[in-house]
């Protein structure tokens, strides 16, 4: 799980390590024993991050406008194609 500073705290690295999920978040500052990060892992999270934002131009997917997650999802699909269709075209 990526995840920013915020969410360091032993409860939820422990929380984490009981589910079987991984936990790749950077230490805090102020944080006495540092738990280790892997920060190549940890550069992904800006993708996911700026991938998101891309879609919430969406006004549509911002605010949610669709009733039911069903055509909320079909709308997501299709601006993420909307997306990868416009970047593939380019690099082409």
């Amino acid at each position: 799980m990526l995840a920013d500073k915020g969410y360091d705290g032993d409860e939820v690295r422990e929380s984490l390590l009981l589910k079987g999920v991984m936990p790749v978040i950077p230490p805090k500052a102020n944080r006495r024993t540092p738990a280790a990060c892997d920060f190549r892992q940890y550069r992904d999270r800006n993708r996911i991050e700026r991938m998101f934002n891309r879609l919430k131009q969406a006004r549509r997917i911002a605010t949610r406008y669709d009733k039911t997650a069903k055509s909320f999802l079909a709308f997501l699909c299709l601006a993420a194609s909307r997306i990868w269709l416009k970047d593939y075209v380019n690099r082409t």
